[in-house]
């Protein structure tokens, strides 16, 4: 159970390439992860900083057109917010084309891998409006930069960003003495507390963590003035904020007047906390290795976060390194959109070969089968992301919406095929067994034969 550039690529990666060189060490892969991100440069998405520019013209026209006095009038301020919504989904299908030639070209692919596990991990999605396409600049900006750092700046980073608090309403959240509250200045005022919740159950200390219904409320009360201001940039207001102090796990924080670094103080107190080292761990170890990970790993995993305060890179490190990450055995199944991502980068596709600008055609030949075969694209049905288990995906809806799309991808190549001989060797390296060079071997067509090994079992799991 020893290093294999193949299996590097495969596990820890997105996949063999024909034209994209496998790792050569461990200590090559976190070298290049630590150093520039030359994916985000080559194919950029944008910031929500970027963003966050549309959300505010959208909402100021929303105001308008509110307050606009003749039918005319508000037609036209709807219009420019539609038009801001349409350019919005358009950009996004870009995105998604950006994202997939990332996967397609890099030779970083553990970095990808781990933007894709945070983001799951801390998700966040925009529900209304312009909002909606907001994730994947929430993921440029709140995740992709802060994965190679520490646990306690990720989780403030995606805690407070205006995408998260959108998501999880704490945007609508007020302490129950807080000055508004009091003041009676917003209607239906009160305490939320998911993302509480979702801190303290997700992102931190897990399910069974040791908290109770009191350290949710508590730190929801905390949460209190975290919010977004003209509907796009964060804001920390302390007129929403409950006054006094709060008691979270035994330790008291906040204070009056209320700060955000009293929230940035309990976030990297839960960040360290040994529960989350737990969770944590065993998190990464399930996602890299099998949904039943070597016990030994997980331990020396949660030791490496508790020792290094949750150096996120010391953490890659141990899983790199750990005699059972590179077990020969394939078993953890790939979701759809790795799937389909390495697909790409097997056959070496370009953007513009399978991705097109025009969303029908996009939606057609990508975005439609992921939902199919159970992925929509940023679209996971809760805060909890997508499962990890490999029966989540093994279902007869989804493993014939993958064998349909793996079908039919040669074929919207036309003739610009590789040998299916030299192809199942790009494809699968050492994996490729008898039973898969033999049936590329007998298929009727390139086409087909391209089909059967993207359909294979070996070629299904990392």
């Amino acid at each position: 159970m020893s290093f294999s550039p193949e299996l590097a690529d495969i596990r820890f990666g997105c996949g063999l390439a024909p034209d994209v060189s496998s790792p050569t060490s461990p200590e090559a892969m976190l070298k290049r992860l630590a150093g520039p991100d030359q994916m985000a440069t080559r194919y950029p998405v944008e910031q929500y900083s970027v963003y966050s520019d549309r959300l505010r013209r959208a909402f100021d026209f929303s105001m308008k057109r509110r307050k606009a006095k003749t039918v005319s009038e508000k037609s036209d301020f709807q219009q420019q917010v539609m038009a801001i919504a349409k350019q919005s989904r358009l950009d996004q299908a870009v995105w998604f084309g950006q994202v997939l030639s990332r996967w397609r070209h890099t030779p970083d692919g553990f970095r990808e891998r781990l933007t894709l596990f945070w983001k799951d991990h801390f998700t966040a999605l925009g529900k209304t409006g312009v909002m909606r396409q907001a994730t994947q600049p929430y993921v440029e900006e709140a995740v992709r930069p802060h994965i190679t750092g520490s646990f306690a700046d990720l989780l403030i980073a995606v805690t407070t960003h205006p995408v998260m608090i959108h998501y999880l309403d704490q945007n609508v959240s007020a302490g129950p003495n807080s000055s508004v509250v009091l003041n009676k200045k917003r209607r239906n005022a009160g305490l939320n507390e998911n993302l509480a919740r979702e801190v303290l159950e997700l992102h931190t200390l897990g399910v069974d963590g040791p908290y109770t219904q009191n350290d949710v409320r508590s730190l929801a009360m905390l949460f209190t003035g975290l919010t977004i201001e003209q509907g796009s940039q964060f804001k920390f207001a302390p007129w929403l904020a409950e006054p006094g102090s709060e008691t979270v796990l035994g330790k008291s924080y906040g204070g009056d007047p209320a700060k955000l670094e009293h929230v940035h103080s309990v976030l990297r107190d839960l960040a360290v906390h040994p529960s989350t080292a737990a969770h944590i761990a065993r998190k990464l170890a399930v996602h890299f290795s099998t949904d039943t990970p070597d016990p030994d790993l997980v331990a020396e995993l949660t030791a490496s976060f508790l020792g290094s305060g949750g150096d996120l890179m010391q953490l890659y490190e141990i899983l790199l390194t750990h005699p059972a990450a590179w077990s020969p055995e394939l078993t953890n199944v790939k979701p759809p959109f790795d799937f389909v991502a390495s697909s790409c980068r097997a056959l070496a596709i370009e953007g513009d070969q399978l991705f097109e600008k025009e969303l029908r055609k996009s939606r057609f030949r990508l975005t439609n089968p992921l939902s199919v075969m159970g992925q929509p694209w940023l679209q996971p049905l809760g805060p909890n992301g997508w499962p990890e288990e490999d029966e989540a995906w093994i279902t007869p809806q989804g493993l014939s919406a993958r064998i349909r799309w793996a079908m039919s991808v040669p074929r919207l190549l036309g003739t610009d095929l590789p040998d299916p001989e030299a192809f199942v060797h790009t494809a699968l390296g050492p994996y490729a067994s008898h039973v898969v060079r033999f049936a590329a071997g007998a298929a009727e067509t390139r086409a087909e034969a391209i089909g059967l090994v993207l359909s294979s079992p070996a070629f299904q799991r990392r």
